[in-house]
């Protein structure tokens, strides 16, 4: 393999911005799923589908809407886009706009960014630039939307770049409504976000914090081994109601994995509304919903001073 310079040769430090006495939450999944100009982050085929599958077709709000709804609610939110230039033939969104434009909204946006690991270089090149002059707090991935296995030493060199930088690395896990109903999903594999093949991840990189989102259906009890065993890792409990949470994922909240459980929506398809109404109806205990909803995304992201 061809030796790779890392641009990022120390962790990066952060000055927090949201005062974590006037939010209530920090919801750690919000997807930008369109920008100001009315790009879409995916061509119109999975955006039609994806409406049908969580039988929704509501709005698609950019950066400054998105936090004018976060602050009405009094809740921070992790905001990003997903680069899958390559799997989908489709151009990005701007991870350097999402983060400006939530450097705007500091009280209440933190900027994730996202790159396409099959890049390359370019994608080391940019994560670099986001981290240092955007101010990126982390990175969102989806292995299966972008087609690549996490696994794969092909990209154990920006793996190391985040974990030096100290910024945590957002996976999607399990089913995806991307591409479901449409002829060979899209071409989209599913097996590429079984949450063990970030059990290699985590065991090659114990500094970097490794988010594994959603009920990783069909394979949760694999995520629960993982997290259970790598102590850099974590769980966010988004695109599910909290009524559908399978009973284990629940137990393991509850119990030895409550301080790396964090909230996390899916914003647009599932709102922090309906997300907060339906976990009434869930068993996880009332002590432990404050870390999940708040104190244990404050401390992965380093936002308490």
């Amino acid at each position: 393999m061809t030796p790779i310079t890392i641009h990022v040769p120390i962790e990066v430090v952060y000055a927090p911005a949201i005062d974590l006495a006037t939010v209530t939450a920090i919801d750690t999944h919000v997807h930008i799923e369109v920008d100001d100009h009315g790009h879409t982050s995916l061509p119109e085929p999975l955006v039609t589908a994806l409406s049908a599958y969580f039988r929704t077709d509501g709005p698609r709000p950019a950066v400054d809407a998105v936090a004018a709804y976060y602050r009405e609610r009094r809740m921070a939110a992790v905001v990003f886009t997903v680069d899958a230039r390559t799997q989908l033939a489709h151009p990005p969104l701007s991870s350097a706009e999402i983060a400006r434009a939530a450097a705007d909204h500091a009280d209440v946006l933190v900027p994730f960014g996202s790159v396409d690991p099959r890049t390359g270089e370019a994608a080391l090149d940019l994560a670099s630039r986001l981290i240092e002059d955007e101010g990126v707090r982390g990175f969102k991935f989806h292995p299966t939307v972008q087609g690549f296995d996490p696994s794969h030493e092909d990209y154990a060199p920006l793996w190391s770049l985040l974990a030096r930088a100290g910024v945590p690395a957002l996976f999607h896990t399990g089913q995806t409504g991307i591409g479901a109903g449409l002829p060979g999903g899209y071409g989209l594999r599913l097996g590429l976000s079984n949450p063990m093949l970030l059990d290699a991840v985590a065991a090659d990189f114990p500094d970097l914090s490794i988010i594994m989102a959603h009920p990783s259906v069909p394979w949760q009890d694999e995520a629960l081994s993982v997290a259970t065993h790598k102590p850099n890792t974590w769980i966010d409990l988004s695109g599910w109601s909290p009524k559908y949470f399978p009973a284990e994922l629940v137990r393991h909240a509850n119990t030895i994995l409550k301080r790396r459980v964090l909230f996390g929506t899916d914003f647009p398809l599932l709102t922090p509304d309906r997300w907060l109404r339906d976990v009434a109806a869930t068993d996880l205990k009332p002590e432990v919903l404050p870390g999940i909803l708040k104190d244990n995304a404050a401390r992965l992201l380093r936002l308490a001073g």
